[in-house]
């Protein structure tokens, strides 16, 4: 039973719980569509400052948990309409499937701020670090547990024109995250020790900005070969649509009506852009697809379902016309929606996903020579993982995403998948080009520039000349090591220091 006395204590540690969740969500407006960039370092901060006023470590694992679920309660949301609206679950049990996952993906910013508190020492410096470090890590693991899940890592936030993108290129989406974690604990830190301590602060905030913009300046690439022409085909076929059976005959039309509009070294189709398997396509309809491209001396790229001589199913993209036909097939699987995790056979009783058993590709498969250039293909999902398309560097001139967005509906997915393709438009020092069903197909530069994209639910080509770039950005040589090493590193600090503060301010 509550007395009189504990009453007040229960109140502000609830307020500071609902302070946490809506500053979580409030990240959410950081990321695109909106770019709101300054949001991830103050919302931030104020986990920071709230942290900063708890002694138990628990208590900070709580208010990391309450952030983390605003954060991914608002921002991925869109998960539902894929298992409710395409999944054929129903909206209870999405709902309640949503909720536990965005509880899982929350575990790992309560981590960061429990350890936080936890070794939180006397100095607004180290405590900085501390959190930098902690955070870093958590976001880190994140990516990588159980074949990882790394949307919405805080550093997607600072895309340009945020002044902090010019790290990209040097330390990788976690080093950007590893900035912006420690100048929002610098603040958030220095807001509770005076002025002076804020000034150092906002000193620091301009110094990184700064240095942030002045690594925007240097050319990590440089541009080689001549320019290619790419058609970028998107097709705006419903997901409804798509895989009925008695629609594919329109699903082939499409698909062959926008091939044959386009004149271009390089024509490309998103992924499963035909829903089914290549071998049990008509027997002469590639051929007939691919034949006006073949004819004017260029290229088809197109995502189809591919088998090999043991039955297992592959999610590829089929090069067809003047070059050597050449596959890639998608490494890097979905959990639930491509494969299903152990122990998991449950899931597939309640939903209803088509080409759900499918088999990672090859880890070693090499850049496609198409059209003159190297490209190094992605298929959607795998363009989260930064250290993993790398590996294509430095063979590839170009990277190249498809993607099939449908599952998402008219949702923030779109948008915050563009603005991942920027992240690692930045880090490899290539051009990412963007096939897509539904949208966003788009052209992105090396310096993380949109420089074409086509409006998102609506059929059509974006023509694009685009240059290929040789040469490693520091990001392309050394991968997330370098943010690794700037967590370890801060944590090590700790050694050194007394690792507890003063009483917590209340």
């Amino acid at each position: 039973m509550l007395t009189k006395a504990d009453r007040p204590c229960r109140r502000a540690a609830g307020l500071r719980l609902f302070a946490a969740f809506v500053a979580g969500a409030a990240s959410v407006l950081a990321f695109a569509p909106f770019e709101i960039y300054p949001l991830g370092l103050l919302s931030l901060a104020l986990l920071v400052y709230l942290s900063a006023r708890v002694e138990q470590p628990r208590a900070g694992f709580g208010l990391g948990f309450a952030w983390g679920m605003g954060s991914f309660l608002a921002g991925i949301s869109w998960l539902f309409i894929a298992l409710n609206r395409y999944g054929g679950v129903s909206a209870p049990v999405a709902a309640l499937a949503i909720a536990l996952f965005c509880a899982y993906l929350a575990l790992f910013p309560a981590l960061a701020a429990g350890l936080f508190v936890r070794l939180r020492p006397r100095s607004v410096g180290l405590g900085a670090l501390a959190f930098a470090g902690v955070w870093t890590l958590a976001e880190m693991l994140r990516g990588r547990l159980f074949t990882g899940f790394p949307w919405l890592a805080i550093g997607y936030s600072q895309t340009p024109p945020s002044p902090l993108a010019g790290f990209f290129p040097v330390l990788g989406v976690y080093g950007v995250g590893f900035v912006l974690a420690l100048l929002a604990a610098v603040l958030g830190l220095a807001v509770q020790r005076g002025r002076s301590a804020l000034f150092a602060g906002l000193a620091l905030l301009a110094l990184s900005c700064a240095g942030g913009m002045a690594l925007a300046r240097i050319h990590w690439t440089a541009p080689v070969g001549a320019p290619l022409s790419v058609a970028l085909i998107q097709t705006n076929i419903g997901q409804a649509l798509k895989w009925a059976p008695e629609s594919l005959a329109e699903v082939f039309t499409i698909n062959a009506d926008l091939v044959r509009a386009q004149s271009a070294d390089l024509v490309v189709l998103p992924e499963t852009t035909l829903p089914m398997l290549a071998d049990q396509l008509p027997g002469d309809f590639l051929a007939t697809l691919s034949a006006p491209v073949r004819a004017a001396g260029a290229d088809l790229l197109l995502g189809v379902f591919t088998r090999d001589a043991a039955g297992r199913i592959f999610n590829s993209a089929i090069s067809l016309g003047a070059s050597p036909e050449q596959i890639y097939s998608k490494r890097h699987l979905v959990p639930f929606g491509e494969y299903l995790p152990p122990f998991f056979g449950w899931f597939y009783r309640i939903a209803d996903i088509p080409m759900s058993d499918q088999t990672r590709g090859a880890s070693d498969q090499p850049p496609l020579r198409l059209a003159g250039q190297r490209i190094a293909v992605n298929i959607c999902y795998e363009d989260l993982f930064g250290h993993e398309l790398i590996g294509g560097l430095p063979d590839a001139t170009l990277f190249l995403n498809l993607s099939n967005l449908a599952w998402y509906g008219e949702s923030f997915a779109q948008p915050q998948h563009l603005q991942i393709a920027r992240a690692r438009a930045m880090e490899s020092g290539r051009p990412m080009l963007r096939a897509t069903n539904t949208g966003m197909t788009a052209v992105v530069q090396v310096d993380g520039r949109v420089t074409g994209v086509l409006p998102q639910f609506e059929r059509g080509a974006l023509h694009v000349s685009v240059q290929g770039h040789q040469g490693m950005t520091p990001y392309g040589q050394w991968g997330d090591l370098a943010a690794l090493v700037l967590a370890v590193f801060a944590l090590g600090l700790l050694v050194l220091a007394p690792r507890r503060s003063a009483e917590p301010v209340e």
